[in-house]
Order: structure tokens, then sequence, then C-alpha cells
């Protein structure tokens, strides 16, 4: 049986079956959690063991109860008959519980896993032989594999990982960093660079518009702002409607050729 860690004191065997007699003739509770508190570290180590298999979407404490849960029905369940010792038996129980669970909140068949497994194995072995990550290529070299197939194995492994966006991937003095935050987003308001040639664009456009006379400028005002018709301006202007008109088209044709050459710029902002 494996060792159960370096930090957890193994009671004596003789001692563990005493206190387990002791239980079965009174059945008092608090002798049954003096065997429940010898073996506490023995559940934590098999599900930190375990931890990097855990779902993200999955809390610890959850595998922990189940353990726990696990090794008391070890205790009411024990046959030292059998020849196994309380703690032989509770180890297995409690590992069993534990893989159990896991493949409850898995939703990725075995067979990925078992491939995930193999992969990071080979991944492994590779970076002790030659001191470097490995290549797609060589990776797949190392399983007996096509990259096309490896590939394939490694997406479908990425689909199966579910994971909270509020996870925390990077926390110190400075900034607490989640995993949203790392995320590319889509939105162009959210661009650094969009907004610093937006900022651009309306800075050359203000320029522009300032060169304008005083009436182009007021023409433009009431009909772009103020959503004003041709025939509403003239009236507040006191002139034609076809007067607005050429004004337009002359105001429209002047920040033309003033903004021509920084046409990409306003092209690429939209």
């Amino acid at each position: 049986m494996q060792t159960i860690g370096k930090r957890a004191a193994r009671a004596p065997a003789g001692e563990v079956l005493a206190i387990w007699e002791e239980y079965r003739r009174g059945g008092d509770l608090r002798v049954r959690d003096r065997l429940v508190f010898m073996f506490t570290p023995m559940v934590r180590y098999i599900v930190y063991r375990k931890v990097r298999e855990v779902p993200a979407q999955c809390d610890v404490e959850d595998f922990l109860s189940c353990g726990l849960e696990a090794l008391i029905h070890s205790i009411e369940r024990y046959d030292p008959d059998r020849g196994a010792t309380l703690e032989q038996y509770a180890w297995t129980r409690i590992h069993g519980a534990v893989l159990d669970e896991l493949r409850r909140h898995d939703w990725a068949p075995r067979s990925l896993r078992r491939d995930e497994r193999q992969i990071n194995t080979a991944r492994e072995r590779f970076l002790l032989a030659y001191e470097r990550e490995p290549t797609r290529a060589e990776l797949a070299q190392e399983l007996d594999m096509s990259a096309r197939q490896l590939t394939s194995r490694l997406d479908e492994a990425a689909l199966a990982e579910i994971g909270s966006l509020n996870r925390i991937v990077r926390s110190d003095e400075s900034a607490t960093i989640e995993r949203i935050d790392t995320l590319e987003s889509e939105d162009r308001e959210c661009d650094p660079g969009v907004q610093a040639e937006r900022h651009e664009a309306k800075e050359h456009f203000r320029k522009a518009f300032a060169r304008l006379s005083k009436q182009e400028r007021e023409v433009a005002v009431l009909l772009y702002v103020k959503e004003a018709t041709l025939r509403e301006i003239g009236q507040r202007l006191g002139v034609s409607e076809s007067r607005i008109s050429q004004i337009h088209t002359q105001l429209r044709q002047r920040l033309y050729q003033q903004l021509s050459s920084e046409l990409p710029l306003f092209t690429a902002v939209g």
C-alpha cells in the first residue's frame, strides 16, 4: 500500500485495532471520532493527490467531504477477520469513493481522459529526456500517432474542460487577474488600438471642421446634429432650400479635400 505522506503520523496498527474494538463494543461516537481524526490526514492526502484532476467547476471541499464519508463507512463496515488493517481497508474505500466522485462530475468519456493522461506522460518523459518542451510533431511521434490525431485529441480534451471565468490566474500586491481578463474581446470598443485610431480621426475631423466658414459649420450642425431638414434650415437662416443644398454640397467637398489623405484611418474606425 502507498504511504500516506511524511507529515501524516501513522498510528500503530495494534493501537488502531484496539480503538476500533472499543468502538464496536460500546458504540460510543466519541471513540469513532478518534479514528476519524487519526485518518483525516490520509483522506486529505488522497484527495490532494487527485486535485489536479478535479474539474474546475468543482470545489475540493466536496471531495474532502466525500472522502470523510467513505472513511466513516469504512470504520462501520471494517472486518479484521479479512486480513487487512483498518488503514488498508479505509485507503481502498476512500480512494474508490473519490474516483467515483470525479467521474460523476466529469462529462468527458474515460477514453478521452486516458488519452489525456498518456499525452501528459509522454510530454513529461520528453521534457526529462531533452530538457525542453516537445513540438507537436515530436509529441505525436512519442505517442506513435499522427499530428492530426494528436491535435484532434487535444482539441477534444480542451472542449471537455469547464471553468469559471472568475477563476484567479494571477494575484500579487499590484493586481488580481481573473481568467475573464485574459480573454481576447471581439468588441472593438474594448480595443485600445481602435480607440487610439478613433481619437486620432476625431482630431483630424475637428481641425478640418474648424476651417469651414461659420455658415457652413452652422448648416452642418443643424443638419447632422439637430437633424433639421433643408427647408427648416433655409427658413432659419433666411435663404432658399436650394441654397442650403449648395452650401451642404460645398462643405462636404471641402471636408473631403482636407481629409482625403486620412481616408484609410477613417475607414479603419468605421
